[in-house]
């Protein structure tokens, strides 16, 4: 009688099943793509190859010619690093946990700037390609409106201004 052991188990190959899993995975993970913005899908580094197939996808109306366009784009992902993609996609997914930090990161330095005078230095070394003369003008002006008790408009355009800079290029 054969005795089963755990190592001969990490021998086999993936199963049929298996396979198909993780296929059916990298097709989620090219759904997800098609719902970004161009400008997002160029932070993500990807290929030409992989962004032509996703374009195409895009202009396909025919719901059948669609189906096989996503099976395409799954065969694409099986070639590229899925995983390194999938955590740059994260911070465009307002449900992972890496956007919301990417986000509170944001806010943590908005507070910081308008609270503090010294935080610009810092913030100035973080961030070098920044416009200092912008911030510094929207800091004031977000002060100036705290002073006043307004609705935080400038406020609002210091954080738009630091997600810019923030967001990966």
């Amino acid at each position: 009688m054969y005795d089963y052991d755990a190592e001969d188990e990490q021998d086999l190959p993936p199963s049929k099943s298996e396979l198909k899993r993780q296929m059916l995975a990298l097709q989620e993970l090219g759904k997800k793509l098609l719902d970004l913005t161009a400008t997002q899908l160029k932070t993500l580094n990807l290929d030409e190859e992989l962004l032509d197939a996703l374009a195409e996808h895009k202009r396909i109306k025919s719901h059948e010619a669609r189906r096989r366009q996503l099976q395409r784009i799954g065969k694409l992902m099986r070639s590229r690093d899925s995983e390194s993609i999938q955590t740059a996609m994260d911070i465009y997914d307002s449900s992972s946990s890496a956007h919301a930090q990417h986000f509170q990161n944001l806010e943590y330095w908005r507070d910081r700037l308008i609270a503090e005078d010294t935080a610009l230095a810092e913030f100035v070394e973080l961030w070098p390609e920044c416009e200092v003369q912008l911030v510094r003008q929207l800091i004031r002006n977000t002060r100036q409106e705290i002073a006043a008790e307004k609705p935080p408009a400038n406020s609002r355009k210091l954080f738009r201004y630091l997600r810019k800079l923030a967001d990966p290029k």
